[in-house]
């Protein structure tokens, strides 16, 4: 992990955003970013992190560096390592006592920057934000307000909008959230959970400047399971709980049908209830089978202690330094 207490007291702000495939709307973002944070008067540094781009992303990064290197970090990583791998490796590099969080895509305006920043001078060690009004497709926002009932229910951790990333944290929990060593996580609710003066704001919401979301409905459904699975074992005691309820229903269902057997004698009537009811319960078993193999699976990447992330090379003032 880099040297960061040295360079602490000189830096006020750190803005990480993570790019992936963001040639189409660097320039703007370029544009908006570094004029929002001149007009702060707060001493700041930008630390963009390539997360395996393959358009020309990287080299409007580069650009950029040469452009503004007094406050320009450019972290390159050797492959895609997602999102919230690609943030750590921002706060690892980041040196400042506040670290703010961005999208590269300008959903989320550098404007509402210092909105977040003005709120944490209230006292707030983490300030998260609503989007007051999103330009989401139905399916996404209908989507994201269910997994948001779900995920508040089971965990416990109370995050109004989980899609919005700008979002800024207090040195404290950067350092444990760092020292966390998970192998996957969700930076927000982990900063939740270490927080302990957390707030949200609503901040403005834009459509997406140029280009297409990293996100399909199947990155959002492994986004929230993960983020359940991580966070709490609702999922494996409420499938213990039905497991029990329903050996209890099938006891008492075969005793019946030994009954009436002694009783009545042999009939074939009931044969496809039975086999609806053989099928309901194998089902169940499958579920608890994938779901038992989701914590181990979780289990089996930690105790491998692989590297989260490669770092390719790091752009900062009067030097370039290579890692392996």
């Amino acid at each position: 992990m880099p040297e960061l207490d040295k360079n602490l007291s000189a830096v006020e702000v750190s803005v990480v955003i993570p790019v992936y495939n963001e040639e189409a709307v660097l320039p703007a973002l370029f544009t908006r970013l570094y004029a929002a944070l001149d007009k702060l008067g707060r001493s700041y540094e930008i630390i963009f992190i390539d997360d395996g781009s393959h358009d020309k992303s990287r080299a409007l990064l580069r650009q950029q560096f040469q452009t503004r290197p007094d406050v320009t970090r450019v972290v390159y990583l050797k492959m895609n390592a997602g999102q919230h791998m690609a943030l750590i490796a921002g706060f690892e590099h980041a040196r400042g006592r506040r670290v703010v969080t961005l999208d590269s895509d300008l959903q989320n305006p550098p404007e509402e920057i210092g909105n977040l920043l003005a709120k944490m001078d209230e006292g707030f060690d983490y300030v998260g934000s609503i989007r007051r009004k999103r330009n989401d497709s139905l399916w996404r926002h209908l989507a994201s307000r269910l997994m948001n009932r779900i995920r508040e229910r089971i965990t416990h951790i109370h995050i109004t909008d989980q899609g919005c990333m700008l979002r800024a944290y207090d040195r404290d929990i950067i350092q444990a959230m760092l020292s966390s060593r998970e192998v996957t996580t969700f930076i927000p609710a982990l900063a939740f959970v270490y927080a302990a003066n957390p707030t949200e704001i609503v901040v403005e919401h834009e459509e997406r400047a140029a280009g297409e979301s990293k996100y399909s409905l199947y990155k959002l459904t492994r986004l929230n399971f993960d983020l359940v699975t991580s966070f709490s074992l609702v999922p494996l005691q409420m499938f213990s709980l039905i497991g029990i309820v329903v050996s209890i229903i099938s006891f008492l269902f075969v005793l019946y049908l030994a009954l009436r057997r002694l009783i009545v004698g042999p009939e074939v009537e009931g044969v496809f209830t039975l086999f609806a009811i053989a099928f309901f319960v194998m089902g169940l078993l499958l579920f608890g089978i994938g779901l038992l193999g989701e914590y181990l699976g979780r289990l089996y990447l930690q105790v491998r202690e692989r590297p989260r992330y490669l770092v390719h090379s790091v752009l900062e003032a009067d030097t370039e330094t290579k890692h392996a």
